[in-house]
């Protein structure tokens, strides 16, 4: 099928100007909006789509490993911060607090808060559940039988960002918080690094987001706990994106919660605790690790459409046999099986002209798009285009015509190619931008210079140094807007020196400007 040459779809292209294209991607492909409060986004249908896939299926990866969904309150009593003093100093300058509980006319036509319907205790709006939780654990908590105690919940909480960018950090987000009471170290941990390999093979899997997994410096740990792992992703840019986190608590908020357990030889002991979470970051991850020019991509497995049907309506007698014939095949697909779920295929029926509808289809990222005309219809074709091969050499649209009954048949297989090749296109092009060869502190200031416009990351030695030492080192980096993300696993053993320290290394650690 003959189709004209379109125009890039947005009016800006990443080499240009990073920030800008991003937020153009979210308006085009219509994800979301602004509010009105600051901070805050209405999620759009599309984008609020890919939430709800994220959801489901990661919701069943939880149950899986027998933890249970609950809910929690979104007002935590102030006082239930203070028993843990790390904890609430990490959140202090992020919480929205609540203090009265009624409005009354100020006498100019406004409202104010009634000075008599002051809370005798403040209330904060939830900024993350431990204390909470960790309230109702030790109530729930009273013998070694009652653990393990694994909870999850899907929720929206509030953080008072000061700089906000919808998806990557706003005031109020969508996430799940896990949280998980145990006997004993060694079962904790256990959970920790479950949750992390969850994270890691959602990421790459679902979303085809390749990520590097490992703990976290010590000044980069949730605030209490002992131990905090991450997944990182390299975004097009070259910077990182914190994109899910699992935290061993130890004994800590088990102390201030007094979350004991009587164990088996009739003592009291404290539960060890965990907790994990993803939020509504992981859908500006999939747009910045795979959006392009023409707006976004979204892998097969999260797309809420998989298929748009759009039908070529002449506003004559043909378009009702031209439906029909398109229903024929909406029909056949969705009894089709990709990724262990029927196809999820939408018929586009909307007045308007097929190559308008295709283009706001492209921006929004959808997997597959057939354009059928009446002479396709006649001699039982389709003809089909992918995103993730959306342009020809000679830059026109990449349509591939084939018979109806030969594109059904192959539609699954089709899905699951796209979804392995945007994993394998993001995957190489992070790990040619991961930098191994630097050994100094001029050498990583020279890769960082200005004149690198979007730098990828760097793996070094590292002595792993704790107290006054690190945060010399942490204060090094912040001048050079770089932040230590993690230690991955993986890595190959340390040799040589810490460029640091000048002490020997011990790991390796990826360091990198993030979101």
């Amino acid at each position: 099928m003959n189709q004209p040459a379109i125009k890039h779809a947005l009016n800006v292209k990443r080499a240009d100007d990073f920030a800008q294209w991003y937020q153009a991607v979210i308006a085009e492909a219509e994800l979301a909006e602004e509010s009105g409060v600051r901070g805050c986004m209405v999620i759009k249908p599309w984008g609020y789509g890919i939430w709800e896939r994220i959801q489901k299926l990661m919701d069943a990866e939880i149950k899986e490993a027998g933890v249970e969904n609950c809910y929690f309150p979104l007002f935590i009593p102030l006082s239930y911060f203070a028993k843990e003093a790390e904890h609430v100093e990490g959140f202090a300058k992020e919480m929205a607090v609540v203090t009265h509980h009624r409005l009354i006319s100020d006498d100019k036509g406004g409202l104010m808060p009634d000075p008599e319907a002051k809370l005798e205790e403040p209330l904060v709006v939830r900024p993350t559940s431990e204390t909470v939780i960790g309230a109702a654990m030790a109530r729930w908590v009273q013998s070694w039988r009652d653990l393990p105690l694994m909870v999850n919940q899907w929720a929206n909480v509030v953080r008072w960002e000061m700089r906000t960018r919808m998806f990557l950090r706003t005031s109020e987000f969508l996430w799940q918080e896990g949280h998980t009471a145990h006997a004993d170290e060694a079962d904790a941990m256990n959970e920790t690094l479950r949750a992390l390999e969850m994270y890691r093979a959602f990421a790459e899997g679902p979303l085809a987001m390749p990520v590097i997994a490992g703990p976290k410096p010590e000044n980069e740990r949730f605030p209490g706990a002992v131990e905090t792992f991450s997944i990182e992703a390299m975004m097009q840019d070259g910077k990182a994106l914190q994109a899910g986190t699992s935290h061993y608590l130890g004994t800590t908020f088990a102390q201030a919660a007094g979350i004991r357990y009587q164990d088996k030889e009739g003592q009291q002991a404290l539960a060890h605790t965990t907790s994990w979470g993803v939020s509504t970051r992981l859908i500006g991850g999939v747009i910045m690790t795979h959006g392009d020019d023409d707006g976004l991509r979204v892998p097969p497995q999260v797309a809420p459409q998989q298929i748009v049907i759009l039908p070529m309506l002449r506003d004559n007698d043909g378009d009702e046999a031209l439906l029909a014939y398109c229903e024929e095949i909406r029909k056949a697909l969705v009894k089709q099986t990709a990724f262990g779920e029927r196809v999820r295929v939408l018929l586009d029926k909307r007045p308007g002209k097929a190559t308008q509808k295709r283009w706001a289809w492209v921006k929004r990222g959808v997997p597959l798009i057939l354009e059928i005309g009446g002479r396709d219809a006649e001699g039982g074709m389709v003809s089909a285009l992918r995103r993730d091969k959306l342009w020809r050499e000679d830059a026109k649209p990449n349509f591939v015509g084939q018979a109806k009954d030969d594109f059904v048949a192959s539609a699954a297989a089709e899905l699951e190619a796209i979804q392995t090749s945007l994993y394998e296109e993001a995957r190489d092009r992070r790990d040619a931008q991961i930098v191994r060869n630097i050994a100094d502190l001029d050498g990583l200031k020279a890769y960082f210079a200005e004149g690198n416009k979007y730098p990828g990351w760097v793996e070094m030695g590292w002595s792993k140094p704790t107290g006054e030492a690190l945060d010399k080192v942490v204060e090094q980096l912040k001048t050079l807007k770089l932040t230590i993300r993690n230690t991955p696993l993986d890595a190959a053993k340390p040799d040589g020196v810490c460029p640091f320290t000048g002490e020997p290394a011990v790991e390796k650690i990826l360091i990198a400007r993030a979101y």
